[in-house]
């Protein structure tokens, strides 16, 4: 088979970590050079790397509290053309709605909301598990100059 086959074929990951910012940022390079591997923009890459680390912060010391006895599980998959990342802690969850906007006059000196901004501003598309202690995060590769739109 050629090898463009190969780069077509789903690469698979899975990961589970203590609730520790320096096991995410391992996580988070592993996952960018995958994107790497795969030839994704330097683009892309600049924002699925701020994407994943505030999704890894948010579980570690949002989700998790940064409990040591408690993990994050990060798996997912990246192809030619697209990266899936799922990120689960073991806290309680969340309510996306309930998160104040970051970009209201009253919220702008607040740093709450900034980074689901970030992420959503980022990424292709963002999920959250109805308990709210699981984040997918999806990434569809930006399109070659040449293909206009």
């Amino acid at each position: 088979m050629s090898s463009t086959n190969d780069m077509s074929r789903a690469e698979e990951f899975s990961f589970i970590i203590p609730s520790e910012t320096a096991a995410g940022l391992k996580v988070q390079e592993t996952i960018i050079q995958k994107l790497q591997e795969r030839g994704f923009s330097e683009r892309d890459i600049f924002g699925v790397r701020l994407a994943l680390e505030e999704a890894l912060v948010n579980a570690i010391k949002h989700g998790n509290r940064s409990d040591h006895s408690k993990q994050v599980r990060v798996e997912g998959w990246v192809n030619a053309t697209k990266l899936r990342v799922e990120i689960q802690d073991e806290g309680p969850g969340f309510k996306i709605n309930d998160v104040p906007d970051p970009t209201a006059d009253e919220n702008l000196e607040r740093p709450s909301g900034r980074g689901i901004m970030l992420m959503q501003a980022f990424m292709s598309k963002i999920e959250y598990s109805e308990q709210g202690n699981c984040v997918i995060l999806e990434k569809a590769r930006e399109v070659v100059a040449g293909e206009d739109g």
